[in-house]
């Protein structure tokens, strides 16, 4: 009997029309705006925080996780509806949510609205494992609306956009298609929310609380949000109206105390390795990186330190004799999604060929053999998912008409590199690989032709979507060619050629180009001797370029190898690079940068002294206004090539030796 007397009671409180009437006329019984129910649980600015809220930072942004006191995270109905109590008869719900996988058959309220006397549910809107549910009570009971297939307990953001009017309900995920259900009778127009309340991840209940992240809730009285939230550029995160303290973090109050204004949570990524991802999605995460003992945020593209032990070169140590099949000219280092580090060997010997060893339990072991004519250099590189392996063979097959060079693609299915494309090269020394604006390139430097002619044209290729191959994009005269290295400045494109020898002389001129009117043009020209590496690297905000020069020839006597090789630095004012630094090198064939911590260093591949190929070749550090200083020497054999890489088990330098079938692995060791 006290039921059905509180029903009849509430039937008469809610007894007049729908809609306010005042002195103008009717009027709706709230404001046609968008209504934020977060805002409302949470506190004004400069009170303290609920003990209920916590803040995350998750995948690049920032929402409420909810616990504790349903009443605590619940408000009055009248806040909202101020001049009738009455919920509109059309509207639409704006929800961000990020939600965790979900058992099977658990439902998760996102909110409801209840009658605080009777416990009855009016309005709810809830979410399973791949359903979500709208629920509002009728004329003759409770009635649902299931929108099956949508996956939204996936552990990413997403946003809901829920559109009611008539009989129709629309239902639109990230901006996407819209899924439209049509139910038996319309949505009540004189739903009584008098004596009510919404409850945020409740529906006032412990079961059925909501466990996931709540970043956006808003209700839209008599329209369709849909077209203020879309398109987006980022439709997992559309925004119609998000709390201030969600849109900013730390945030920070006027006073003096510099402490979060709500209880903050990030998601910290520990490795013991490689670093995770960094881009727009990961977005204000953390990574606790155990090998270097630091503490990074991540920015949207970078890892920033934040607390980072400062690490240091200590000395380098023997770590690993690599035999290979014959001499090696090059090593190229380079890592394979899900498959793990490998390195590719550039041999002299056509069979077994050039080898191909991948890094099991802390050494390189042999992984696949490829037979290769006189293999001077490998590039790996990437179109879209397509990894790509590119050697140059500076001679050609027995028998055959010219010489080719190959691509090799790696497959996903056997595991292995299989040749995909074949290209007419002469004498190709080096590859190199480099995108501009989503096209993809390939520049081979080509040495000589058979008659020994070393004036010609190198080629840049350009891969073509549409077959699917690398074509001719463009031809430069250059002199025994020996290297191209790619490089950017700010908005600028720039590749530089090591030119060796023109047939009379080592002292010729080696070109910079730069990309401009979709071709490359010359941008400077560096007078350099025997060039045979170029290598472009930064400290800070200034630019460097350090040429390897190999020989100067005499016409009169013996070739000099003991020669300076040479530093440039890029002058912006002059916009022109000059000369930083002279080092005395002997025949020098390749530059490798790396950093160790903070410090930065390049290391040389000493080849020969004009008796000797046993050679130290030396560490430098950069030690600021002195330059690169020489810090370590390592004694090599015949060394041609340098590669700096890091596993779990630390950092290291491989180098090869063109006169012999071993080369070595050095570990770095830090303090």
């Amino acid at each position: 009997m006290s039921v059905l007397l509180l029903l009849v009671c509430m039937s008469l409180l809610c007894s007049g029309t729908v809609g306010g009437q005042a002195a103008g006329g009717w009027r709706p019984c709230t404001d046609l705006l968008p209504l934020d129910f977060l805002s409302r649980v949470l506190p004004p600015g400069g009170e303290p925080p609920l003990p209920e809220v916590h803040m995350v930072q998750s995948r690049g942004a920032r929402g409420l996780q909810l616990a504790g006191s349903q009443e605590a995270l619940s408000f009055p109905a009248s806040q909202l509806f101020t001049n009738c109590d009455h919920f509109p008869s059309e509207f639409s719900f704006v929800v961000t949510l990020k939600i965790p996988r979900l058992a099977n058959k658990r439902n998760e309220y996102i909110f409801s609205l209840v009658e605080e006397e009777s416990d009855r549910l009016l309005i709810g809107l809830l979410v399973s494992q791949e359903r979500l549910h709208f629920l509002f009570q009728g004329p003759t009971g409770k009635k649902r609306i299931t929108f099956r297939a949508v996956r939204l307990a996936d552990n990413h953001w997403h946003t809901v956009v829920v559109a009611v009017t008539g009989r129709y309900a629309t239902l639109r995920v990230d901006c996407g298609m819209a899924l439209e259900l049509i139910y038996e009778k319309p949505f009540p127009s004189d739903l009584c929310t008098a004596h009510s309340r919404f409850y945020i991840g409740s529906r006032r209940r412990w079961k059925g609380l909501f466990s996931g992240l709540l970043r956006q809730l808003v209700l839209l009285p008599g329209s369709d949000a849909t077209s203020r939230v879309c398109p987006s550029s980022d439709p997992r995160l559309a925004v119609l109206s998000v709390p201030q303290a969600l849109l900013t973090m730390p945030i920070t109050p006027t006073g003096n105390d510099i402490v979060p204004l709500y209880p903050y949570e990030a998601e910290v990524f520990i490795t013991p390795g490689t670093k995770p991802p960094c881009a727009k999605a990961e977005e204000g995460q953390l990574w606790f990186n155990t090998l270097k003992k630091g503490l990074f945020l991540c920015d949207g593209r970078l890892w920033m330190p934040l607390l980072q032990e400062k690490e240091r070169l200590d000395y380098v140590e023997d770590y690993q004799d690599l035999y290979t099949n014959s001499e090696t000219f090059d090593i190229e280092v380079f890592h394979i999604p899900s498959q793990g580090l490998f390195a590719a060997t550039a041999n002299r010997e056509t069979k077994p060929g050039s080898g191909i060893y991948k890094w099991v339990d802390g050494k390189f072991q042999v992984y696949q053999n490829i037979i290769t004519y006189e293999a001077r250099a490998w590039k790996y590189f990437t179109v879209g998912n397509k990894m790509f392996l590119a050697v140059a063979n500076s001679k050609g097959q027995p028998g055959g008409e010219w010489e080719e060079s190959v691509i090799y693609k790696w497959s996903s299915r056997k595991l292995m590199f299989l040749p995909y494309q074949t290209i007419e090269t002469h004498s190709a020394l080096d590859w190199e690989a480099f995108s501009i604006q989503e096209q993809h390139f390939l520049a081979v430097a080509n040495h000589r032709r058979g008659d020994n002619n070393h004036n010609i044209d190198s080629v840049i290729y350009r891969w073509n979507p549409g077959t699917k191959v690398f074509e001719v994009n463009q031809t430069l005269e250059t002199s025994g060619a020996y290297d191209w290295e790619f490089f950017s400045v700010g908005p600028y494109h720039f590749l530089v050629v090591a030119n060796t020898f023109d047939g009379i002389s080592t002292n010729i001129n080696s070109t910079i180009y730069i990309w401009l009117g979709g071709m490359f043009q010359p941008f400077q020209y560096i007078k350099t001797v025997g060039a045979t590496d170029w290598e472009m690297f930064q400290v800070k905000d200034r630019y460097f370029l350090a040429v390897a020069n190999g020989q100067k020839l005499n016409e009169r006597g013996p070739s000099h190898y003991n020669i300076n090789s040479t530093i440039y630095e890029l002058n912006v004012i002059t916009q022109t690079f000059v000369k930083f630094q002279d080092i005395v090198t002997n025949s020098a064939v390749d530059w490798e940068f790396f950093s160790v911590g903070e410090e930065k260093f390049l290391v040389v591949a000493n080849s020969h002294d004009g008796s000797s190929y046993s050679l130290n070749s030396v560490i430098y550090r950069w030690q600021g206004y002195e330059g690169f200083v020489p810090i370590h020497r390592l004694p090599t054999i015949g060394c041609t090539d340098w590669e700096y890489f890091n596993t779990t088990a630390g950092s290291f330098l491989v180098y090869s030796s063109a006169t012999s079938p071993l080369s070595k692995v050095f570990r770095l060791k830090t303090y």
